[in-house]
């Protein structure tokens, strides 16, 4: 856990893209692929959930569905000094609370006879009451403007961009003397028709999906069901699936003659054999690495400084 995320990656057991920095417009989405990461654990060790920092109106709303999914044992609640907005996340508080997309519990009646909590979850007849049993840990930080949103928002920009980075500098030879830019690396050559394509945050016309996909930033991920195409591709999905992803990859360039994506990845060659579909989320490559790369003249591709703010 400690020291930015950057300084010490490493190759997770389950791991899902979702594409998107924030969950806000599909939430639904967002829980199954929870519950498909939570799946794996096999509580041989204990598991830290790092929740996220979206807590007011349907952000707690969420948490209290993503509670309900994990059961813990222990929840640790840090408050804000000056904000005092966010109730403690009792037992009690999560039982009868409704999230997002769960009901919670009826207060029973035995409740309003005066009953403790306690014993009121055993009263009511033909329904299953089992109530939540974690221990609250509640922690109140003295740090004026802790966890102030806009800073927050700041801050793991710049962290994402430092992963981003950090996750590309294993295309990099240990020989630190000969560090590479992108377009002087071998890119993989893919066929369009080897792997399926969807995009995950918006709605693409058929007609502009490889101008979506150059240069961007793509999950490589693996489907369930075998990829099948009549024509030479590309595969395009209807549905955005929730899959196992093996990591990640740059989609350098496009070769409509060839049908062919070139990508950049660090991912092992024998894991990429697994790969039959490639999501593009809404996660951008760092600009650095656009305009910084070495040995360029002219133009840069999709990078321009003369940008009508009008359009």
């Amino acid at each position: 856990l400690p020291g930015p995320p950057f300084t010490h990656q490493q190759t997770p057991r389950k791991m899902v893209y979702y594409g998107q920095t924030s969950c806000e417009q599909d939430t639904e989405r967002y829980l199954d692929v929870v519950k498909y990461v939570f799946s794996c654990y096999k509580k041989e060790v204990p598991l830290v959930v790092n929740t996220m920092g979206w807590v007011k109106g349907e952000g707690l709303l969420l948490l209290v569905d993503i509670i309900r999914l994990l059961s813990p044992s222990h929840i640790v609640q840090m408050d804000v000094c000056d904000w005092k907005a966010m109730p403690p996340l009792t037992p009690e508080h999560v039982h009868f609370s409704a999230g997002l997309h769960t009901k919670g519990k009826q207060q029973s009646k035995c409740k309003q006879l005066g009953l403790g909590s306690t014993e009121s979850w055993k009263c009511s007849e033909g329904e299953d009451m089992s109530a939540p049993q974690h221990k609250l840990l509640y922690v109140h930080p003295e740090f004026p403007r802790a966890g102030v949103a806009g800073e927050a928002r700041v801050h793991s920009g710049i962290l994402r961009d430092m992963s981003i980075l950090g996750y590309l500098g294993h295309l990099q030879s240990p020989d630190i003397k000969a560090v590479l830019p992108l377009h002087s690396l071998v890119p993989y050559q893919v066929p369009f028709n080897a792997v399926a394509l969807r995009v995950i945050h918006t709605d693409v016309a058929p007609s502009n999906i490889m101008y979506a996909v150059n240069a961007s930033w793509v999950g490589l991920c693996c489907i369930p069901e075998e990829v099948q195409c009549q024509t030479d591709g590309p595969v395009l999905l209807t549905q955005t699936p929730v899959c196992d992803c093996l990591g990640f990859g740059i989609v350098r360039g496009v070769d409509m003659e060839k049908k062919l994506y070139h990508i950049l990845t660090p991912v092992p060659p024998e894991n990429l054999r697994l790969v039959n579909c490639l999501l593009l989320g809404n996660i951008a490559i760092p600009n650095c690495v656009l305009v910084g790369q070495q040995g360029i003249e002219g133009e840069i591709p999709y990078v321009t400084s003369d940008y009508n703010y009008s359009i």
